[in-house]
């Protein structure tokens, strides 16, 4: 650099430092991350967005999932949750458990979305009688409980424990509960592909032996017609296995059951076909108002006490309906 450009530099800097200041201190404001995230109502995702599948069918309404948008809190985020009711602020030590980072929680919901979109393929598939098997199964720690004594990590793959080949989460909660109480179980693992030795305890609670970790399948399938799903990194979380179950069926019968409507809702899907509760339902429902659909299933219980509530209080125009199972949503398609 010359003392030409250089005189040059340092007389800008003098003449507009307080606009470069400026311009840091907006930088600043907008980009530094606070511990905190920001919770509000989303939109919908046409779930043919989604499905890649043979022959797919004209179909008149739509399937969709209903998402929550979270944001990362920047200090202007925080400051319009103050005036704005819809947004729901929680601390980072909300959304993670334990010692958990915010990376185990993305891990744990892209090992969710994986195995709830298993479990709708191999139920809408069985449902319609169609072929679908499981080539490979693959075993996933995606939780670990507080009473845990393991240095098992969140995203490990389980191959063995005690020299014993895991090929379900089946196999490995049955060779669990076998175990005596305060018994050393060692685990080959692997994880991004390096394979590790991790140890775990074994405890009782309610006279079933444990060892305080949750498991996801992630399978290989391979079934007739030939389907593949396809998410966006942003989407994980296992709370549209019910939709998935839903849309994917209705693409292997001849029946159109969308009738012409505009189908959204939320909730777990199990290998049994039992749906399961979800957080942020609240939201969820008045995604589906704000693009005017006409049914939003949802879980029975506390899930569905609370949407009804909130369509009471708001009087809002749609139809909801509470389910336990696959079968009584499809049946309620099917005769309404």
């Amino acid at each position: 650099m010359t003392n030409k450009t250089y005189e040059k530099i340092k007389n800008f800097i003098k003449e507009n430092y307080k606009f470069i200041l400026l311009l840091l201190a907006v930088f600043l404001l907008f980009n530094i991350k606070l511990p905190y995230y920001i919770t509000t109502s989303g939109g919908l995702i046409d779930i043919e967005s989604r499905i890649d599948i043979e022959e797919k069918k004209e179909i008149e309404g739509s399937f969709n999932l209903a998402y929550v948008n979270e944001l990362h809190a920047t200090i202007p985020f925080l400051l319009i949750s103050l005036f704005n009711d819809d947004w729901e602020v929680l601390k980072e030590e909300d959304i993670t458990v334990n010692q958990e980072d915010i990376e185990d929680v993305y891990i744990r919901d892209s090992l969710l979305l994986q195995e709830a979109n298993n479990n709708a393929i191999k139920l809408a598939y069985k449902k319609a009688f169609s072929s679908v098997k499981v080539i490979e199964s693959k075993v996933y720690v995606v939780y670990i409980d507080e009473e845990a004594k393991t240095d098992l990590s969140v995203g490990d793959q389980i191959v063995k424990v005690n020299n014993v080949s895991i090929s379900s989460k089946e196999d490995l909660y049955t060779y669990i509960k076998k175990q005596p109480e305060n018994e050393t179980l060692t685990f080959e693992v692997i994880n991004n592909d390096k394979t590790y030795t991790r140890e775990a305890i074994t405890f009782k609670e309610a006279d079933e032996t444990f060892v305080g970790i949750m498991i996801a399948n992630v399978d290989t399938l391979e079934t007739d017609p030939e389907i593949n799903i396809k998410f966006r990194d942003s989407e994980s979380g296992s709370s549209g296995g019910l939709m998935m179950s839903l849309a994917i069926y209705n693409y292997l019968i001849d029946e159109d059951i969308t009738k012409g409507r505009k189908i959204v809702g939320t909730g777990t899907i199990d290998e049994n076909g039992n749906v399961g509760s979800i957080g942020g339902v609240k939201y969820k429902l008045k995604g589906a108002v704000k693009e005017k659909a006409d049914l939003f299933f949802v879980p029975v219980g506390e899930n569905y006490e609370e949407v009804l509530k909130l369509k009471e209080e708001n009087n809002y125009d749609i139809e909801i309906i509470a389910v336990e199972t696959l079968d009584e949503a499809i049946d309620y398609l099917e005769n309404n």
